[in-house]
């Protein structure tokens, strides 16, 4: 059983640093290329919905699994290394983030597009990228300070 709540935290990890990865550093500017104003607009809006609809399960399931792994492998909180406490602030300030970037910018672009607002669409989508900036810093902080704490770091 830990074997697998492992492997699905990892996959999970996977899926969210990996998906913030491709949006800010391929899919973005790829679209400022290739895309005017109004069809880039409506791309990353519809990239966003379906990213933050993935993410509304793996933040759950990546929170549940690290505290069952810290709980069960890492003895708790009182017992356990500093990699796993690192962790699991960069977690907590992550899945705050994402919350705050979904539920504000997110839906707010998602309304500007349905009003046909570009303008407030361009701008809710800045707010967007800053805080997917944000937290894939964290979030591949957070992979170093796992991969160096595993061996001993």
């Amino acid at each position: 059983m830990a074997t697998l709540i492992y492997v699905l935290h990892v996959l999970g990890a996977v899926v969210w640093v990996g998906g913030m990865a491709f949006a800010l550093l391929a899919l973005r500017p790829a679209a400022h290329e290739a895309l005017e104003g109004p069809q880039r607009l409506a791309l990353m809006g519809s990239v966003f919905r379906r990213f933050f609809r993935i993410l509304w399960h793996v933040v759950p399931i990546m929170l549940l699994t690290g505290w069952a792994l810290w709980l069960g492998w890492y003895w708790g909180f009182g017992s356990s290394i500093w990699h796993v406490h690192l962790m699991h602030l960069t977690a907590l300030l992550m899945a705050g983030i994402f919350a705050a970037v979904a539920l504000g910018p997110g839906r707010a672009m998602q309304a500007a597009l349905t009003a046909g607002d570009g303008p407030a669409a361009a701008a809710a989508l800045d707010r967007i990228r800053k805080g997917v900036s944000v937290n894939l810093a964290l979030g591949l902080l957070t992979v170093a300070v796992a991969a160096w704490g595993r061996f001993g770091g």
